[in-house]
């Protein structure tokens, strides 16, 4: 009995061990966007001194679909702008981005623009990128912030 109980535990134990770390993993396996909330994503960059990574897109744009489902989606650069940014997702299309298209001077979609806690364009890149390039992108932000 007390075998069974022991392998029983043990089991049980290394399944919660595997779960854990699979969602460890996880929450590193894509960038984390916040969706259509520039309002959240200012207020979260301010709180967590981080710059913003904007991800400016339309739902009919083949170059936006492909970064999500590669670029997006690479564990490194997952990782480095999830510690580094605060990533939201902006369809161009709904409510005010228009707006805010015109603002930022968007000429293209998609356009990948870094700002600071207060709104303001530091860097941006039109077009698909890959993986690489996005974080080169996002490390040139950073050290246009050490700069400062």
């Amino acid at each position: 009995m007390k075998i069974v109980f022991r392998v029983s535990l043990g089991l049980i134990l290394l399944a919660t061990i595997a779960s854990r770390s699979r969602a460890q993993t996880g929450s590193n396996s894509q960038i984390n966007f916040t969706a259509n909330s520039l309002n959240e994503a200012l207020k979260q960059a301010s709180v967590q001194n981080k710059y913003i990574f904007v991800d400016a897109y339309t739902t009919w744009c083949g170059p936006c679909k492909m970064l999500k489902s590669t670029t997006f989606k690479n564990a490194k650069a997952a990782t480095f702008f999830n510690q580094n940014f605060v990533n939201v997702s902006l369809d161009m299309e709904q409510g005010n981005n228009p707006q805010l298209g015109q603002q930022w001077g968007m000429r293209a979609i998609p356009t990948l623009i870094i700002l600071d806690t207060k709104g303001k364009v530091v860097l941006n890149t039109v077009g698909f990128v890959t993986a690489k390039d996005l974080i080169r992108f996002g490390e040139e932000a950073l050290r246009k912030r050490k700069a400062i």
